[in-house]
């Protein structure tokens, strides 16, 4: 199966990225042919107010997917930019596209809502879902691995594919969404994790520091002190132990000493920051070896190869359309 999958070009990757996706890319490549983009465009969403990072942002992004194990020798690691065809045939979808629809994906108002302070009214974010259709298809992906949050976005994917396969002759599969099991891992407040609130652990945080940040992190508000009793799936500490400690044993030790108030909450996070850490130190290391120039070159030999994908596409998407070149 042909797999698609990108992330903005928004800042440095965090451990939501790793356990979000990351980690699923990388045992995907080893079975399919996998395609992975960093997607500067659809940053200008909701960052085009500022675009003095996106050039870095792009490279860290870029730089985040190899140090996570995306391996340039089996994945393609491009840049959205770096092929053009993806605007061509967003235009062509965006004919496609009624403007009430877009009003009704839930991830617009969610946006819109989180950035509220913000003006969102550009026709640039309310059909960034269409650019994202015409991202997946023009590689005719077959899969697209996501959470379940953006299933809504492969739907309206595949709406579009039958609406000009309707208008124009059979020309695109209709991609099917790739559910990750990994839980969600809530940022080190107890919120969703996000940038903007400042409570995410990024891949390349120094060691001390990012050992800090689980220190203090919130847990379940019932445990006010330590011998009251608490419930783990009311921690968000318990989220990262789903993701980082892989022994059963340790798991219920965490459940019956936490529900049982037999343990601590710092004797819970320091088991925590034990199992984090074989994981954490290779990321890191490999983080800072790669030299921005390398990272460059992978992803320019990557567009070579996406934009030859793309362009068989555009091919049979003109001759379908009937436009003269």
């Amino acid at each position: 199966m042909r797999i698609l999958s990108g992330m903005r070009a928004t800042g440095k990757l965090h451990l939501g990225h790793l356990v979000g996706a990351l980690q699923t890319w990388a045992k995907l490549q080893k079975e399919h042919e996998t395609f992975y983009f960093v997607a500067d465009w659809h940053a200008l969403t909701t960052h085009y107010d500022d675009t003095s990072k996106l050039r870095q942002n792009t490279i860290e992004v870029a730089k985040g997917f190899i140090a996570c194990g995306i391996d340039p020798g089996k994945s393609v690691v491009f840049v959205q930019s770096g092929v053009k065809e993806h605007a061509e045939l967003f235009l062509i979808f965006s004919m496609l596209a009624p403007v009430g629809r877009l009003e009704r994906i839930p991830t617009y108002k969610e946006i819109k809502s989180e950035l509220d302070y913000k003006d969102l009214s550009s026709v640039g974010f309310l059909s960034y879902p269409v650019l994202q259709a015409a991202d997946i298809l023009i590689y005719r992906a077959g899969g697209v691995p996501v959470g379940e949050d953006q299933v809504y976005h492969i739907e309206f994917t595949r709406e579009i594919a039958r609406r000009f396969n309707y208008y124009f002759g059979e020309v695109f599969p209709e991609p099917k969404p790739l559910l990750s099991t990994v839980p969600k891992l809530l940022g080190t407040d107890g919120r969703k994790m996000s940038k903007s609130y400042g409570n995410v652990i990024e891949l390349d945080t120094p060691k001390d520091e990012a050992e800090r940040k689980i220190l203090r992190m919130v847990t379940d508000p019932a445990r006010k002190r330590r011998t009251d009793p608490g419930d783990p799936e009311k921690c968000p500490v318990w989220g990262y132990h789903k993701a980082f400690t892989k022994s059963e044993e340790e798991k219920c030790w965490i459940m019956e000493g936490c529900t049982k108030a037999k343990i601590g909450c710092v004797d819970c996070k320091k088991l925590l920051l034990k199992n984090m850490a074989p994981v954490l130190d290779e990321i890191r290391e490999r983080y800072e070896s790669l030299p921005n120039e390398y990272v460059i070159d992978v992803v320019r030999e990557g567009c070579k190869k996406a934009k030859e994908e793309a362009e068989k596409t555009m091919m049979l998407v003109r001759q379908s359309v009937n436009t003269l070149f």
